[in-house]
């Protein structure tokens, strides 16, 4: 099953850290818990996994939104986002020095959480890492419903694909297979399919694994999700996948076969 977006929330009021936890997890993220303070916060961030940190500047304890975050992007660089009612000319010099994905102002609304939270993933996968954002649209043809813009997104060797105003995350090595389908290319799980705007081959180019590999003009397979295969067909769960006699060869050539 794809893993969802891990939301880590930094904040003193304990009421506000609960609507906002609660808002997100509506909207279909996953909140890897709540901190108030920076000792709390160290061990939060060290113990689960997190994906993206929404801080406040006015915490408990010695050490102020500002310097917690400093210190966790020591330990993993994630994308952060501010979320206080602070706004002078002094706090603000100092959130720049920690490189934050967004400030936004309380009071706030959790649409512009959740806009903030997609555009700061969007950045940071371009920005962060070796990733890549690859835009699903291509222009409508005549009496052509243009589709809703979506994207996928790579980090490392997690894919973040657009569903519903949201991103959903899975490993790379979750997937099982793609499969074409007229304009769209379909990626299947063992729990779940995704339809993106794009071609098979477009996928495979710009998608960052080597175990994906073409095996028919309609399909390319992980290699290391192979159940069985024969010189017509592989077997993937229940899944049965033709072999393209124009693709056999670079299949087999994977196992040194001839």
């Amino acid at each position: 099953m794809p893993n969802e977006v891990h939301v880590m929330i930094v904040e003193d009021e304990s009421i506000v850290a609960m609507d906002l936890a609660a808002g997100l997890e509506h909207d279909g993220y996953k909140v890897a818990g709540i901190a108030d303070n920076y000792a709390d916060a160290l061990k939060l961030f060290s113990e689960e996994t997190v994906d993206i940190l929404l801080m406040d500047i006015h915490i408990h304890g010695d050490k102020d939104g500002v310097e917690t975050a400093t210190e966790l992007m020591k330990m993993k660089q994630v994308p952060l986002i501010y979320l206080t009612a602070f706004t002078d000319a002094k706090t603000v010099e100092r959130v720049k020095h920690t490189n934050p994905s967004a400030f936004l102002t309380k009071p706030y609304n959790i649409d512009n959480v959740r806009i903030a939270i997609d555009l700061a993933l969007h950045h940071f996968a371009e920005t962060k890492a070796p990733a890549k954002v690859v835009p699903m649209e291509k222009p409508a043809t005549a009496g052509e419903k243009k589709p809703d813009k979506e994207q996928f997104l790579q980090l490392k060797d997690y894919l973040f694909i657009k569903q519903n105003y949201r991103f959903v995350k899975f490993r790379l090595s979750e997937i099982l297979f793609a499969e074409a389908d007229n304009n769209y290319v379909n990626i299947h799980t063992a729990g779940q399919k995704f339809s993106l705007r794009l071609s098979l081959s477009e996928l495979i180019e710009r998608l960052q694994f080597q175990r994906l590999v073409r095996v028919h003009r309609s399909y390319a397979v992980n290699i290391d999700e192979i159940s069985s295969f024969d010189d017509q067909l592989i077997r993937i769960g229940k899944h049965e996948i033709p072999i393209g006699r124009n693709h056999r060869q670079e299949f087999l050539d994977y196992f040194n076969l001839r």
